[in-house]
């Protein structure tokens, strides 16, 4: 009983940092009255991976329109290249036995959930 409640946490500190990731390209306009500074170590990280997950899901977008006729939605660009990214750094990442456990389960409700909506976009419904 003790290894369930733990698996159990430990799934949804999973879906939590998966739910953090994918929000981690989401922008918020800064007050007028900041001067604009010097991007931080950060800000460059965040845009660095970013850029990649565009590109990632640009390529993932492109391969799934030949597919399908181009009936896959444009706004699913964002979202195919965070799944894909951390679907990439799970495999890169994959000698981790715990963490791997933790973040399949986000990453198999993710592939879930965006097989539908496409499906969903090719059937027009």
């Amino acid at each position: 009983m003790d290894q369930k409640k733990r698996v159990m946490a430990f799934g949804i500190a999973g879906l939590l940092l998966v739910a953090a990731l994918v929000g981690v390209g989401q922008q918020v306009a800064a007050p007028a009255s900041m001067s604009p500074a010097k991007p931080s170590a950060v800000d460059q990280l965040l845009s660095f991976v970013e850029t990649i997950s565009n590109y990632l899901g640009q390529g993932l977008l492109y391969v799934l329109n030949l597919i399908t006729g181009n009936r896959v939605s444009d706004a699913l660009e964002k979202p195919l290249g965070y799944l894909a990214l951390i679907t990439v750094i799970l495999i890169f990442f994959g000698i981790f036995e715990f963490a791997r456990k933790v973040i399949w389960v986000g990453v198999i409700i993710g592939w879930v959930l965006l097989v539908v909506r496409i499906i969903l976009d090719a059937l027009k419904i």
